[in-house]
């Protein structure tokens, strides 16, 4: 499957909003934040045009597309399952995305990053319901138990997640220590992030 392997800020400005793709508290997230209004490009502050309905459509596809660290076509098969399940398209999406094992792990605060919390899952370090799973796109289902492997509490970045006492778990997750449970489904008033579904839902139906 592909991947986008450019500067992770530059996906970030041009959508206009912290994709979570920096570790918080780095020179690097610190930067951004810093610039974050400021498009990409050498005369990115001048490049200011109006947008048309489609392309604020195709802006909110990207920046939603890009904020769960997705391709194209996987983000397309995850609208298609949404429309096909019973309530809300836009809600189901977010459900959906929400409940890749990746994303589960970046909002227990098990790992600082998205991009980083897939790497951690690829390379065998967690487990749900005591079975190791290596599949960043598994979808979790209510009352399962993520966990991470015993060696794996002595990696800097996770090591570092542990000993954060402030942050807390996205209001669907429980977390003790290493350990998180999904207490129910996410909803769509659970994603804090700057999103937009309907304009979302408006661009694949064209």
């Amino acid at each position: 499957m592909g991947k986008y392997t450019g500067p992770k800020n530059r996906l970030a400005r041009k959508e206009g909003i912290d994709l979570g793709l920096k570790t918080i508290g780095t020179k690097s997230h610190a930067g951004l934040l810093r610039r974050l209004n400021v498009p990409p490009g050498q005369h990115g502050q001048k490049m200011r045009r109006k947008i048309s309905g489609y392309g604020t459509q195709l802006r909110e596809k990207q920046k939603m597309k890009r904020l769960y660290g997705i391709m194209e076509r996987q983000f397309r098969r995850y609208y298609a399952m949404a429309r096909k399940w019973r309530g809300n398209t836009g809600d189901m999406l977010v459900q959906f995305l929400e409940r890749r094992l990746d994303n589960t792990l970046y909002r227990l605060g098990l790992a600082p990053t998205r991009t980083s919390a897939r790497q951690f899952v690829s390379h065998g370090h967690v487990f749900v319901n005591g079975k190791k799973v290596n599949i960043p796109s598994y979808l979790v289902a209510k009352d399962e138990v993520i966990t991470l492997k015993a060696k794996s509490a002595n990696i800097p970045a996770i090591k570092k997640m542990l000993d954060d006492k402030t942050f807390v778990p996205a209001g669907w997750l429980a977390r003790q220590s290493g350990t998180g449970k999904v207490v129910r489904l996410p909803e769509r008033d659970d994603v804090k992030e700057d999103i937009n579904t309907q304009l979302v839902i408006e661009y694949y139906s064209r």
